[in-house]
């Protein structure tokens, strides 16, 4: 059976590269043309355009073509979907830290005990 990504793993592929992390940040502050978006990186505009088909073929963007202009923009459902996987495994990992701390005092205090009664 050949290995298929879900869109969340695929979202966090996507955002494990630097460039593209710096492009969503960008379009954060809202839609903007794809050359503006280029500008500041040090790469062809054909390597950019590859960051943006990433992340666009994951869902985390869209773009769409007006006049001469590509433009693109940030898609919230897969940046809510990597939300609440990471809150959800933040929750996790707290209650498993939670029961480690609760686990520690009672083991202090048991050795406390058995200090006091040698």
């Amino acid at each position: 059976m050949p290995y298929r990504s879900s869109p969340l793993d695929l979202a966090f592929h996507a955002l494990s590269d630097p460039t593209r992390r710096a492009v969503v940040s960008r379009l954060a502050e809202g839609e903007v043309q794809v050359s503006a978006l280029a500008e500041p990186f040090d790469m062809a505009l054909p390597s950019f355009v590859q960051h943006l088909k990433v992340l666009e073929d994951c869902g985390l963007i869209a773009s769409e073509k007006r006049g001469r202009s590509r433009w693109c923009r940030l898609v919230q459902p897969r940046f809510e979907e990597a939300a609440d996987w990471m809150e959800a495994e933040r929750r996790r990992w707290a209650q498993r830290l939670d029961r480690l701390e609760a686990y520690l005092d009672r083991r202090e205090a048991e050795d406390e005990g058995h200090d006091k009664s040698v």
